[in-house]
């Protein structure tokens, strides 16, 4: 009885470990230079207030290629956006915006939100990944 009870507990506690693995994974921000703050002048092509990030597409000219080019920005959760000044309403398609992004570590089109100015208004003012 006491082997199939420790066997038991063993089963359940490893289940639990391994089904939980992918939720660390998925709030992971290593994909990201920490290191590198990178501004961003674009126009704001969508902005998504959802959970379990906020997505900001922004329309970016290439000085290089004089093209424009589409990059995703992610923040964090809407609860932690909004402790640091986001709203749902922050950003709206067609807004002229300048990011403070970190950059993802491929050099893709891509980084972590950190704050945003649109006109005079600052929104945010804090790192976004922890």
């Amino acid at each position: 009885m006491r082997t199939v009870y420790f066997r038991t507990s063993f089963l359940a506690v490893w289940a639990s470990l391994i089904l939980a693995a992918p939720a660390f994974a998925h709030h992971s921000f290593a994909m990201f230079d920490m290191t590198q703050t990178v501004t961003l002048t674009g126009t704001v092509k969508s902005y998504q207030w959802t959970n379990p990030h906020v997505w900001i597409e922004l329309m970016v000219m290439n000085p290089k290629t004089n093209e424009t080019e589409l990059w995703g920005l992610e923040g964090l959760s809407t609860s932690i956006m909004s402790r640091r000044g986001w709203t749902r309403k922050s950003l709206m398609a067609g807004d002229m915006v300048e990011i403070d992004i970190h950059p993802l570590k491929t050099g893709g089109n891509g980084g972590s939100v950190m704050k945003a100015r649109v006109g005079h208004t600052e929104i945010g003012g804090q790192a976004t990944a922890q």
